[in-house]
Order: C-alpha cells, then sequence, then structure tokens
C-alpha cells in the first residue's frame, strides 16, 4: 500500500510539474465575476443604508422638537426673511436714488454745456482759444464796409467760432455800414482803423481761406490796404454782446 500511495502522490507531482492542476491549485479560492459584481452590490446597499440613516435622523429633528422649540424656529426664520426684505428694498432705493442722481447730473452738465454754446455764439459770454488775428490797415482810407462784411463771411465759412472787430463782438445779425461822414460801423458802433479780428478757430484753416487767389487778402490788398494774418495759440475776446 505504501508503493501506491507514493505512487499516486508521484503521479500528483508530475501533474503539478506538467502543468495539470495539482490539488492545492484546486483547493485555492478563484475569483469570478459574479462575485466581484456580488460585491459591488453590498457596497451599494451599504452606502444606501448610512444614506436612508442620517436621512432619517434629519428628518426626526424636527419631527421630535417640542411645539414651543417649532414656533421658536418659525419666528426666527420669519424675522430673518423680514430683514432680508428691508435691506433688498433699502438697496433698491438706494440703486434708484444714485440713478436718478446720475441722470440729474448728467442733464444738468448737458444744460450747461448747451448754455455755454449758446452764450459763446450769441456773444453774451467771453472765449478764449486758438485762432489768428487779422489786422487790416487802411492808409488809403479805400476799405469799405462790404469788405469787412466778406472778411467776416470768409472767417465764418472757414470755421471760426468767436469772432470780435475791435470793440465788437460779432453775432449771427452783425452788419457793417459805411458812415455818411467816413469810416465803417459795425452794428451801429463807430470801428477806427486799423480793423482788428480776433479770431477762434483753426489757424491753419482760416489762414488758408484768407490767402486763396482773388481772396480776401488779394482785395484788400489791392484797394490799397494793409494786411497781416498771425495765428495764435491763445486768442482772448472780452467783448460781449447784450443779452
Amino acid at each position: 500500500m505504501s508503493g501506491d500511495i507514493g505512487e499516486d502522490d508521484a503521479g500528483e507531482a508530475r501533474r503539478s510539474r506538467d502543468g495539470s492542476p495539482g490539488l492545492l491549485e484546486l483547493l485555492r479560492p478563484r475569483r469570478t465575476w459574479g462575485q466581484l459584481v456580488g460585491g459591488l452590490l453590498c457596497l451599494l446597499v451599504g452606502f444606501a443604508a448610512v444614506a436612508q440613516v442620517r436621512s432619517n435622523q434629519r428628518d426626526t429633528t424636527f419631527a421630535t422638537a417640542r411645539q414651543d422649540e417649532l414656533v421658536g424656529i418659525l419666528s426666527d426664520l420669519s424675522q430673518r426673511s423680514e430683514r432680508l426684505r428691508g435691506d433688498l428694498r433699502e438697496l433698491e432705493e438706494t440703486k434708484a436714488g444714485l440713478e436718478r442722481d446720475a441722470q440729474g447730473e448728467t442733464a444738468l452738465r448737458e444744460a450747461r454745456e448747451r448754455a455755454t454754446t449758446y452764450g459763446l455764439l450769441a456773444g453774451t459770454l467771453p472765449a478764449e482759444g486758438p485762432g489768428i488775428e487779422l489786422l487790416i490797415g487802411d492808409p488809403a482810407r479805400k476799405v469799405r464796409a462790404v469788405d469787412l462784411l466778406d472778411a467776416l463771411q470768409e472767417l465764418r465759412d472757414a470755421g471760426a467760432e468767436v469772432v470780435q472787430i475791435n470793440q465788437v463782438r460779432a453775432g449771427a445779425a452783425t452788419y457793417f455800414l459805411d458812415a455818411p461822414g467816413g469810416g465803417i460801423r459795425a452794428d451801429g458802433a463807430p470801428l477806427a482803423a486799423p480793423y482788428r479780428f480776433l479770431v477762434i478757430g483753426d489757424a491753419h484753416t482760416m489762414t488758408t481761406a484768407l490767402n486763396i487767389p482773388g481772396g480776401v487778402v488779394r482785395t484788400l490788398r489791392s484797394a490799397g490796404a494793409t494786411v497781416a494774418v498771425t495765428p495764435r495759440a491763445t486768442v482772448e475776446i472780452r467783448a460781449t454782446r447784450p443779452g
């Protein structure tokens, strides 16, 4: 019998050595897909159970509270809600006030800008800015009212914004007349040569317009007048028209 057992053991060993499943391999536990799936299901069930327990604990917090505690909690929530609504109303009122102030400031600024523009155009406000000085001498006493009117119109066409002739502030209705006894009047005020135009506007454009062939400068010089056009970085106009 011992010989048979030895042969069996040797056969078992041979089967192990040549790759056949031995006894130890048959006894070793094996992992299958079914076991893995089952393990995952167990984990999911465990998580679900824990979550349900925690949910039940939260749900029973108010269920187990006394009536006076519930009334206190409800009162506290109501007070917080009212405070939040009050804060929201204050924020909305503040926002509306800021919007009104901004609109009011903008409207006021625009109104002031319009008033300044109208005042400059009407000649009721003093002005200062870059421009030119046009000086017309009349040694031969040949300069006429129409010549000064042509000069003013040429300047306006070239973009002149504000004009002063000697002591007279030019306006939209400014006119020139030859005086009966000699000389020129502007808006009824007498002008004495040399005729000095102070003009605010683009100096280059106005200088170019005055010096075009057949323009104001050539015409005046042909009549014996002297003409000088000088660009100025700053031209101050102090004369104003009655409002």
